[in-house]
């Protein structure tokens, strides 16, 4: 949801009153909770128009929506029994339907980075690789910065080499870790870790971080560090993008994060951008660039982790491509 979505429903959150809206967040993930409430604390004023405006989209929205089934578990499952015969069929469903078998692992995602790394930093690094592979990626990345350099590349390691749980090895992380993840014996083998999620991880950590991880990896094994690198994607590679799918990407961007993000970029990378954009909307691009005086390369890289963020969820979401240096090879 971008910035307006989010102001949107926090808009008609406030007017439902504070126990319907309690009852709302309920079904709403953390990060969902923490946009919303941030966003509702900066709402001091909210013109009436402001209101109409968010209750009629809720209103179209709403009227677009229906329930086709009543028990979306149970359909998957029998579909896909009849469909594939049982032992197919639950291979598949052992993957699509893991979550709900994983649902105390959701607390660690209410907490903050500094809570989660004081509360696993003790354990075993293949404990910590498993806990981490199940959080989102960029919570991760926030909890192993906490990490002394080398507990952090031997975390990193064993994620980018983990293929999967087994059930003994659920059973040993929920005899350390029982209030964090529980049922380990009832959980089958689920796919996470691997090369690119520790590249996704890495990429969230900063140039400085990066260098030394990967240097780490690499005197570990060199094949693995390649393969992490393979799956890395670093804000110049911004230029692998299309130019429609980097109109797709500028679409969802603030234009002071934009500036800030481009104080960093390379030349041939503002050019891509600036071509892509309407002729007064680059102009205008350029003087704020030039007139912006020194910023700090924390603000710098923040912003480009923003928009890297973006880029994924459009990759993932099938709207850009990303070329990889063949002419027919995407990912």
């Amino acid at each position: 949801m971008d910035d307006k979505g989010v102001e949107q429903a926090a808009i008609l959150l406030m007017s439902l009153g504070e126990e319907e809206a309690s009852e709302v967040f309920k079904h709403l993930s953390p990060k969902e909770v923490q946009a919303l409430g941030e966003t509702m604390a900066k709402l001091k004023v909210v013109r009436r128009e402001q209101v109409d405006g968010a209750l009629t989209r809720f209103e179209s929205v709403a009227l677009e929506q229906s329930t086709l089934v009543q028990d979306t578990d149970e359909y998957v499952r029998s579909v896909l029994r009849k469909a594939l015969g049982e032992d197919k069929a639950n291979l598949l469903l052992d993957r699509i339907l893991q979550g709900s078998d994983v649902s105390s692992i959701e607390s660690l995602k209410w907490m903050d980075a500094a809570s989660v790394a004081e509360l696993i930093r003790n354990e075993h690094p293949q404990i910590i690789a498993t806990i981490l592979a199940h959080l989102d990626h960029d919570q991760s990345s926030s909890v192993l910065k906490l990490f002394s350099e080398r507990n952090r590349n031997e975390v990193l390691i064993r994620i980018a080499t983990l293929d999967g749980i087994q059930p003994t090895a659920l059973k040993d992380l929920n005899e350390v870790m029982s209030q964090i993840l529980a049922g380990g014996e009832r959980m089958k083998k689920t796919s996470l870790g691997g090369a690119k999620t520790a590249a996704e991880i890495i990429n969230l950590m900063g140039s400085s971080v990066e260098a030394s991880t990967l240097d780490y990896i690499r005197e570990a094994d060199a094949d693995l560090a390649q393969k992490i690198m393979d799956n890395m994607f670093t804000f110049d590679d911004l230029n692998k993008i299309d130019d429609k799918g980097m109109q797709a990407v500028l679409k969802e961007v603030q234009s002071e994060a934009l500036v800030l993000a481009l104080k960093g970029a390379s030349p041939e990378l503002r050019e891509k951008i600036f071509r892509n954009m309407s002729t007064r909307a680059a102009e205008t691009l350029r003087e704020d660039l030039e007139s912006r005086g020194p910023v700090r390369l924390s603000e710098v890289e923040a912003e480009q982790k923003e928009m890297l963020k973006i880029v994924r969820r459009l990759v993932d979401e099938g709207q850009i491509v990303l070329a990889t240096g063949g002419d027919d090879q995407f990912i």
